[in-house]
């Protein structure tokens, strides 16, 4: 795999206000390495691209980037990467009555997800970042 060039990206005053704006923060304060920022632990740690709605309720979204660390040990509430029968795809970590851990969608409009007594599922890794594109870069 060939590495690539880190670029540091201007990190622009304290917080981007989603509001209105104050002019006392249109300022450069540091430089951000990206990677750094998403990428705690390089040697475990893989981009995949999302393919689907299964959760959006967790802010997931079809296009988007999910950065997944393989060293990381699933939780309640984490959203993971699941094999599921051979097949990857982004799941829910959720907590049953009985405090056992179950996998499920992140979208109201699926129903809950059910394996079969003959379905073969394992924990591939923790996603810990979704990056959205929100002007894909062109083909």
């Amino acid at each position: 795999m060939k590495a690539l060039k880190q670029e540091l990206v201007p990190l622009m005053g304290r917080a981007l206000c989603a509001g209105f704006p104050s002019p006392a923060d249109d300022y450069v304060e540091e430089a951000l390495d990206p990677a750094r920022l998403i990428v705690t632990n390089p040697a475990s740690t893989f981009m995949w691209r999302v393919v689907g709605r299964s959760m959006i309720a967790r802010g997931i979204n079809d296009g988007d980037y999910a950065v997944v660390d393989r060293s990381l040990t699933p939780k309640a509430n984490d959203v993971v990467v699941a094999v599921i029968d051979g097949l990857p795809s982004a799941k829910q970590v959720v907590r049953l009555r009985g405090g056992r851990l179950a996998l499920d969608f992140a979208n109201p409009e699926m129903g809950p997800l059910i394996l079969d007594e003959a379905s073969e599922a394992l924990i591939w890794g923790v996603i810990t970042w979704s990056l959205t594109p929100h002007r894909p870069p062109p083909r």
